[in-house]
């Protein structure tokens, strides 16, 4: 790489680091600020949805980290330890017996173990009423699971744009009266909002770390507080295509 790259990298690095925690200081992973310097160095977010299209990265994830070990320490950067799983069963983390007399009317369970991570670290679950959970920490607890059973609770699930995340999104179970309902990301949206893609074995991907930090905060709180109750449930991909990310359903 040549020097004056490396100086254009470093720069931009500076920007996204201010970026990915605006506005107030939210806390993101370093996956979410290797997407906000693609986004630094190539913008396509100011672009209106129509036409549809991805943005290829604008630099390899090595030279990305070679940049953040130059930056030094990195405010707001959520540390492993943070984003790791809980170790106890998910639901057991309260001493208090009582608390699971009531009734849970939903739960976030989102594909990457980083993504709960850093919704938790931001308060969502104090703020929308919604525990958050990886799919790593799966099964849920048997008595967070029958408190959503006395009020027809769901199961959110936050995957990225790829046929891989839609695949494990049918692995998660749920009791009787208990839905499973995929908030996205959808290729189509990753599309309108113009987001980094990446290519694996089964062809482009989207991952939910390329969603602004503030923008995935913002619209996870809306949608699992607001999305209508009489969506279907998880039935494969041709119902999961009738639900989007940062959209509202379609009736």
């Amino acid at each position: 790489m040549s020097g004056t790259r490396r100086v254009l990298i470093d720069r931009a690095l500076a920007v996204a680091v201010a970026r990915a925690g605006e506005p107030g200081g939210i806390r993101f992973t370093e996956r979410q600020l290797y997407y906000e310097l693609c986004r630094v160095l190539r913008p396509a977010d100011w672009i209106p949805k129509r036409p549809r299209f991805t943005v290829a990265p604008a630099v390899g994830y090595p030279a990305f980290r070679a940049a953040l070990d130059r930056f030094g320490a990195v405010p707001g950067l959520l540390s492993e330890a943070e984003l790791a799983p809980r170790r106890a069963p998910a639901g057991r983390h309260t001493a208090e017996p009582d608390l699971f007399h009531y009734g849970l009317p939903r739960v976030l369970v989102c594909q990457r173990q980083e993504i709960a991570g850093m919704l938790r670290a931001n308060g969502m679950p104090m703020e929308s009423a919604c525990p958050v959970f990886g799919l790593d920490e799966l099964p849920l607890d048997p008595r967070l699971t029958a408190m959503m059973s006395t009020v027809d609770g769901t199961i959110y699930y936050l995957h990225d744009a790829s046929p891989e995340a839609l695949a494990l999104g049918r692995t998660i179970t749920a009791p009787p009266r208990v839905r499973v309902l995929p908030l996205g990301l959808r290729p189509r949206q990753a599309a309108a909002m113009h987001l980094v893609r990446g290519r694996g074995p089964e062809g482009r991907f989207a991952e939910v770390a390329s969603v602004n930090p503030a923008m995935l905060l913002r619209f996870t709180h809306r949608l699992v507080r607001d999305v209508p109750a009489d969506r279907p449930q998880w039935n494969g991909l041709r119902r999961a295509r009738s639900l989007g990310f940062l959209t509202w359903p379609r009736r």
